[in-house]
């Protein structure tokens, strides 16, 4: 396993060591020992599995209470992901960090908590797992708004995409509730 850092030092993009052959391949997707070793360490409590088609943009999502880091991965099709830095004391704060994730490259992203998180489904469709380090607690849950202007995220998609009433309703980042 290898950690690659992003502008933002708390976000890693992981390479795990993959094994193939003409039978096709093994690699672990997640050792406590070796995350730890990389310098994430966190307790998950919670896996969860989203299936969306191509255009389909989910977030940009956190929670004020229980705020949940995610371990990110695709194992089927291609996303591209993003985390916005919501803590207001960071010398990141408002910025944001993309990164294409796929069931080809295999990346897995670390998005910590105090951070929004959102993709958008680049292929026809994709299968995206990801570790919660807290329980989802809609109650605490907020979306910022994904074509925020003072974002600027460049989200690569041709047209409007695909998104719920909910992110369709986000905040901007200069009126929603953040992270001290």
């Amino acid at each position: 396993m290898k950690a690659l850092k992003t502008k933002i030092p708390e976000v890693l993009v992981f390479e795990p060591e993959v094994f193939g052959d003409e039978r096709g391949f093994f690699l672990e997707s997640y050792n406590q020992r070796k995350f730890h070793d990389l310098g994430l360490d966190r307790d998950f409590v919670q896996d969860n599995h989203s299936r969306s088609s191509r255009g389909v943009l989910r977030g940009l999502h956190y929670q004020l209470q229980q705020p949940q880091g995610k371990l990110v991965r695709v194992v089927a099709g291609s996303i591209w992901d993003v985390a916005v830095d919501l803590r207001r004391s960071s010398s990141t704060f408002g910025q944001w960090v993309g990164q294409e994730l796929s069931a080809e490259n295999k990346r897995i992203f670390w998005i910590p908590e105090g951070f929004a998180h959102g993709f958008v489904v680049l292929s026809e469709t994709a299968d995206v797992l990801y570790k919660a380090s807290d329980f989802y607690a809609p109650a605490h849950e907020r979306s910022l708004l994904w074509n925020d202007p003072e974002l600027a995220i460049p989200w690569p998609i041709d047209g409007t995409p695909i998104i719920s009433s909910k992110d369709k309703a986000g905040a901007l980042l200069r009126d929603a509730p953040v992270f001290a």
